[in-house]
């Protein structure tokens, strides 16, 4: 094997007595281990696999990482007493841990309950079990090492395994247990580099963010493109060449591009890698066809946009005890990262990549990069631009362009989207990450996709709450006459609630997608809360004790006179100690950012017309903080998160009635508070497990999101001014809008109609959902603990409930595709993990970069290919604007749809 510096280090040359020291051969290398332990050994740590494990291979010629050796003195060294110790600990801390392997807790049990009758505690010399025979045995592959053969040993191996490491095995394959300090981090280049890629990241996200479906230049992607950027930077520049600036010395090239500079620019990149949440409320507030609000300043943007994205920030800290620290907190969403960084950096033989089809031969993971980019690249030309119909393959309805019932079931655009094969469009079939994510959690997401599907089609065919009479799935509101609703007719000329306007027009009404998926999100939060409650316990209330000693170790004296001496009971981990190493950011650092963004806040809501409550700001300060704990210490185990946007609305809308740019601006700070206190947490999680400074995130992460926001803002009053009908839905270059539309329209219906009413008197069915939501949890929570255990092995509730929120104007042919995809490559193994995930970012990346050329150089040109292969998809009522719907509304009684006239 390879060492992350690219030496190769054979065991025979290792004493196991320090760091790079030589001695003789393993039998003489001063540990007590015999062939058959070592092989043992290596097999558990991974070095070498199931059939070196019974071959004949000479141990003496394994190749280790310094990883290794290092676990192997930590194994030669511990005792037997201490290890029975750290075991029973491990046993009790990991009762009921939903990530911990079921089996390896079983070991750990088992091997407790074999200590010898005779055990004589304080004797480290206890006699090996090297003959004890278990009747369990175990034949699968990566299983051998539960099969109890040296009851001393594997209970040494164990024990080192959770003191030294990580009890987690995702976790051990891709941490190293130690860390070189002197590692090369917060580097000049690492600056120019990431910020360089955020700036041009940020240019991408922003300008693609509202078409339908969005392109982005994810954050692996750019991880692929920062590695050739560090090496470039590291060919240009002598070694230690020096730029001094203001009398202080920058060293612009320290040596070899690091694993830790790499990671550094990763986690840098990561805050521009989404669009700010408030760019659609600048859509909102500013574009004509929504409320055209014309004292939307620049000023004004900026002030919001720092207030909404730095409130996050200032939560962050304290939440260390909760996310950070804890071994159960294993974040498993951002482990991919830190497993690509750890395969870029080790460099690999040709031969060991994977043989390409076509090609015939074996390849490197950059060399694979590199053909998958560029046949993505010269692809997607065909589905974006020159032959469409590869994108939305709405086939089925070929057969009959204007019957109403097959669009509604199979049409691309106005439909549910029902096609055994959708599109041959890379970026539709990748909509939910079907490479990224596991096989069995697209199924459980899938599985509520498809049952939201049934769902919606009950409710539109048996006419509930007058669906029947709208679209089958938009995002749009329509008025009693099916034509969507116009907030110029309920809204006086200085933009207020007109409720005279509103008693003649009527109130919104939604289409049958948006009702299920409202009743979706308000079963969710109940359901999400109550559900983590009940099967995580103990975890959520060890989360509360944790944050009231962060905030108490927040204001005691000289607190952060040493490096990171508030890590408390955590500071046993391996991982905790070797972070402290490192200064750890002071709090007040972070309560200054929390007194300012709050002081922006209230700039915006006082100065400006957005007829919000100052003490609206905090009331909502207060609701992410309470909603902060559940919401990170879900994401934070599970990697399922949701946001808090329909219940600020729900809440802002009962508090504030008739006002929706208070609605829609309390909103922003509602949903992002928590949002971007989730993404900075996540980063610092990185930065533990990579062992990156705590202050050299903080000052990446700032830097990266100011630059962010102020691109973000850019681009969105350039296209607010120059862009064609945006946000229109036959809108050329797909820039239709959803996410700014649904925007709209939910502060339509809970800020200027009022919460009140569409509960009360529109759709009191939805009220019922929260109860709804707290009764699931009953039956799920008893299938979970007495189903047959290879369902509820993969049976995860709130995923399947999160599948019923992809409509509205997303559909089921969104994830079809990525279904058959996520199968045939993750189930079936066509290629290894590693390269599943580095083909799906080349993927995307050709995708990003053709659209990024495509449009600037064509479509925004109107240089458009007008032939039967570009327009075959919108023939019928596949091309109608508006779309059609099953009734009409001549025939409803008094030609009205909804509430009667004397009821609203």
């Amino acid at each position: 094997m390879r060492v992350p510096d690219g030496e190769y280090i054979e065991l025979s040359t290792y004493t196991g007595a320090g760091e790079g020291e030589e001695g003789p051969v393993i039998e003489n290398s001063g540990f007590n281990f015999t062939d058959e332990q070592y092989r043992l050994i290596f097999h558990r740590l991974g070095v070498i696999g199931d059939e070196e494990l019974v071959s004949e291979i000479g141990i003496e010629q394994v190749a280790i990482l310094r990883e290794t050796r290092y676990m192997l003195d930590k194994i030669d060294k511990l005792s037997i007493d201490d290890a029975i110790g750290i075991l029973r600990e491990a046993i009790s801390e990991h009762l009921g841990d939903v990530n911990y392997p079921h089996d390896d807790y079983r070991l750990l049990e088992r091997l407790i309950q074999l200590i010898p009758h005779d055990f004589d505690v304080g004797n480290d010399k206890k006699e090996s079990k090297d003959t004890l025979e278990e009747p369990v045995q175990y034949d699968k592959k990566g299983k051998n090492h539960l099969r109890i053969t040296d009851w001393n040993l594997q209970t040494r191996l164990e024990a080192s395994l959770i003191a030294y490491h990580s009890p987690y095995p995702e976790i051990r394959s891709i941490v190293s247990p130690y860390d070189d300090p002197d590692t090369p981090v917060e580097t000049v280049r690492v600056y120019v580099i990431s910020l360089l890629w955020t700036l041009i990241g940020s240019i991408v996200n922003n300008t693609f963010v509202h078409r339908l479906p969005s392109i982005s230049l994810g954050l692996h992607t750019v991880q692929l493109l920062l590695l050739p950027s560090g090496k470039l930077w590291e060919k240009c520049f002598p070694y230690n060449s020096k730029l001094k600036i203001f009398g202080k010395e920058y060293n612009l090239n320290p040596g070899p591009w690091t694993y830790k500079e790499m990671m550094l620019s990763t986690i840098i990149y990561s805050c521009s890698a989404g669009t700010p949440y408030l760019i659609y409320n600048i859509f909102v507030m500013k574009l004509d066809r929504f409320y055209g609000l014309k004292w939307v300043t620049w000023l004004f943007q900026i002030l919001f946009a720092l207030s909404t994205q730095f409130l996050g920030f200032a939560f962050a800290f304290i939440m260390l005890k909760v996310c950070i620290y804890p071994k159960k907190a294993i974040w498993p969403t951002i482990l991919p990262t830190i497993a690509l960084n750890r395969a870029l950096m080790n460099d690999e033989p040709q031969s060991s990549g994977p043989r390409i089809p076509l090609i015939g031969k074996h390849v490197s993971r950059y060399s694979f990069f590199l053909y998958a980019f560029i046949a993505s690249f010269i692809y997607n030309w065909f589905p974006s631009y020159v032959f469409t119909f590869l994108s939305d393959s709405n086939w089925p309805t070929f057969f009959s362009p204007n019957l109403i019932h097959l669009n509604n079931i199979a049409g691309f655009h106005h439909g549910l989207g029902f096609n055994p094969w959708p599109t041959f469009d890379w970026n539709i079939i990748d909509s939910a990450s079907c490479l990224t994510i596991p096989f069995y959690t697209y199924v459980n997401q899938y599985l509520g996709t498809f049952l939201g599907f049934l769902v919606i089609l009950i409710v539109y065919y048996t006419n509930n709450y007058w669906t029947a009479y709208f679209p089958i799935n938009s995002n749009r509101l329509f008025n009693s006459k099916g034509e969507v609703y116009k907030v110029r007719d309920v809204l006086d000329d200085d933009n207020v609630f007109d409720h005279k306007k509103y008693l003649n027009v009527g109130p919104p009404y939604f289409s049958a997608a948006n009702l299920v998926l409202y009743g979706a999100y308000f079963s969710l939060y109940p359901f999400a809360i109550l559900y983590q409650i009940v099967t995580e316990w103990e975890s959520m209330k060890q989360s509360f004790i944790n944050i009231y000693d962060t905030i108490r170790d927040s204001f005691a004296r000289d607190k952060y006179r040493h490096n990171n001496n508030n890590m408390g009971k955590f500071a046993k981990d391996p991982h905790c100690k070797m972070m402290m190493n490192y200064k750890e950011v002071p709090s007040w650092w972070f309560i200054m950012i929390l007194i300012i963004s709050t002081t922006f806040a209230l700039i915006c809501v006082s100065i400006y017309p957005t007829e919000t409550p100052i003490w609206g700001v905090f009331f909502i300060i207060c609701i992410n903080f309470l909603f902060l704990i559940p919401i990170t210490a879900i994401a934070s185990v599970t990697g399922f998160t949701f946001g808090l946007n329909v219940l600020v609305e729900l809440i802002v809308g009962y508090m504030i009635p008739n006002l929706g740019i208070a609605l829609i601006t309390l909103k922003s700070y509602g949903y992002n508070i928590d949002s971007q206190a989730s993404n900075y947490i996540t980063d610092q999680k990185l930065a533990h497990y990579t062992k990156i400074p705590p202050r050299a995130i903080f000052r990446g992460q700032l830097i990266s999101t100011l630059i962010s926001v102020l691109v973000a803002l850019s681009i969105a009053n350039w296209q607010i001014n120059n862009v064609e009908n945006i946000c229109d839905l036959q809108q050329k270059d797909r820039l239709r809008c959803p996410g700014a539309n649904t925007f709209f329209f939910s502060s339509l219906q809970f800020g200027e109609i009022g919460v009140a009413t569409c509960f009360g008197k529109s759709y009191p069915i939805l009220k019922w959902c929260f109860l709804l939501g707290v009764l699931l949890v009953i039956p799920c929570v008893w299938f979970k603990k007495n189903g047959p255990p290879n369902l509820t092995r993969y049976f995860h509730p709130l995923i399947i409930i999160g599948g019923f929120l992809l409509y509205a104007p997303y559909n089921l042919l969104y994830y079809t595709g990525g279904l058959y995809v996520s199968y045939l490559f993750k189930k079936r193994k066509l290629l290894s993990d590693e390269y599943n995930y580095i083909l799906t970012l080349a993927l995307s990346a050709g995708v990003a970069f053709s659209a990024l050329i495509i449009f600037f150089t064509l479509s925004y040109n109107n240089q458009l290919l007008d032939w039967w292969g570009n327009n075959i998809s919108s023939q019928g009522i596949e091309g109608a604007s508006p779309a059609p719907a099953w009734l009409t509304i001549a025939n409803a009684p008094d030609g009205y749809v909804g509430l009667r006239k004397n009821q609203y």
